[in-house]
């Protein structure tokens, strides 16, 4: 996300190096460029002259000091005024401490409603161990009713709905259903328009008039821009939404929406959408998001997707057989099992810092796991529990039957020795708890 504006900054941030002192006449230009950039990724013009004005008042005379260039400065400035256009700190959905908690979605239709819907209600079930039930109140869109009861089944979520033309009564009575059957999440998926219309809008209002929902969620598509602003503006006027969803942030290479949606609105955006699958959903947090437009990566983010899906008890063990340098082709086969549960290498490579703005330049296989499986599995439980054993006659069985080459399988033990040595050398500040400190106040997982 935000490949565009990045790299224009980045190369921005260049022009600056070398100077012993931020002045007007050195800052003049490089603001320019700054002011283009955003306009260019459709930020809003009021947003991006009250954004340079702020860096430019912060900057002008400031000292330079030893080992810290113009550019590293004007980097932490702008890093603090993207922080805070973008909300300053991470906006939780406050759950009720007795009775089931409300969510509503509301937005356009096409914006991603249904699928966030479900996607909010697997992420609260994962990160909050709640019981959601989703509620199909999108009585218009074809097929909408079908489309949620399908996710359901794929998440095993249940959902309620109703042969009933009254959507106001439909969620009022899941609400009662929900108190019944234990469930202490209900989230509302309402119907949207094609643009906004007095009959949708009246339609949202009765619904929450009619369920009083604690938390009213405004789902955007990203790729729109301004639009999506503008839309989000004249909802907020007549529902008062509580916070954002934007979705589709993975094809968003500007970044438009995001940089203007909390300071036009006043509202936070409190989770975006990252790709297709049903857990592409993430937590919005300011601090990470402009340390990604400013190339700085995203490590907290990434340590929360090996806390998400990478199972405790079996790094545990992996850790205490790569102690015992016991570590087989087996275990290296479970280890890559953990790591593609995490998302593909590109999505995890774009969160390493400084590696983000330069992936358009590497050549990612991303089907090398998939090679590294068909070799072990061709391997025979022996030889994968005695990496040792494989000479040139093992080799060549292996490539026949896992349709790749002998240097492919050279390059697989290679690897697989260097990371034995790697991890011996992680086994002197001890790997055990250190694997154990990631996973430190996380609750145990339990299977859905």
């Amino acid at each position: 996300m935000f490949e565009e504006l990045s790299g224009k900054l980045e190369s921005i941030f260049k022009t600056l190096k070398g100077q012993h002192r931020i002045s007007e006449d050195n800052i003049k230009a490089a603001l320019r460029e700054v002011r283009v950039a955003l306009l260019e990724a459709d930020v809003n013009y009021n947003v991006v002259k009250d954004f340079i004005n702020k860096v430019k008042d912060r900057a002008i005379g400031e000292k330079v000091y030893e080992k810290i260039t113009p550019g590293q400065l004007i980097i932490k400035f702008i890093h603090e005024e993207l922080v805070r256009v973008l909300g300053g700190g991470t906006s939780e959905v406050e759950f009720q401490k007795s009775g089931p908690t409300i969510i509503m979605m509301c937005g356009l239709q096409g914006s991603g409603k249904t699928t966030h819907t479900a996607k909010l209600a697997n992420y609260f079930r994962k990160r909050n161990k709640k019981h959601p039930l989703m509620v199909a109140a999108d009585i218009y869109r074809p097929a909408a009713i079908d489309q949620l009861i399908t996710l359901g089944r794929q998440l095993n979520i249940p959902v309620y709905s109703e042969d009933n033309k009254n959507v106001p009564e439909i969620c009022k009575n899941s609400i009662e259903f929900a108190k019944q059957n234990k469930h202490d999440l209900i989230i509302l998926d309402t119907a949207g328009r094609l643009h906004i219309d007095e009959g949708m809008m009246n339609e949202l209002i009765l619904v929450k008039e009619a369920v009083s929902p604690h938390e009213i969620l405004f789902v955007a598509d990203s790729m729109i821009g301004q639009d999506a602003v503008t839309t989000a503006t004249e909802f907020n006027q007549k529902m008062n939404f509580d916070g954002v969803i934007l979705t589709k942030m993975d094809g968003d290479s500007r970044g438009g929406a995001a940089l203007s949606i909390r300071e036009v609105t006043g509202k936070p955006i409190k989770f975006v959408g990252t790709g297709e699958k049903l857990d592409e959903i993430e937590s919005f947090h300011p601090d990470r998001l402009a340390q990604r437009i400013l190339g700085m990566g995203d490590i907290l983010t990434l340590v929360e997707k090996a806390q998400d899906n990478m199972d405790q008890v079996e790094a545990e063990r992996l850790a205490k057989k790569l102690e015992k340098e016991d570590f087989t082709y087996d275990d290296f086969l479970s280890q890559i099992k953990q790591i593609k549960r995490m998302g593909s290498i590109k999505s995890m490579l774009k969160l390493m810092p400084g590696i983000g703005n330069k992936l358009d330049s590497m050549d990612i296989d991303e089907g090398a796991f998939v090679k590294i499986e068909a070799i072990i599995h061709s391997m025979t439980r022996k030889e994968r529990n005695r990496p040792n054993l494989l000479n040139g006659s093992r080799k060549l069985r292996i490539a026949k039957g896992s349709g790749r080459s002998v240097q492919e399988i050279n390059q697989l033990m290679k690897q697989f020795e260097q990371m034995n040595m790697m991890m011996r050398q992680i086994r002197k500040i001890g790997f055990d708890k250190l694997a154990k400190g990631m996973f430190r106040g996380q609750p145990s997982k339990r299977p859905y």
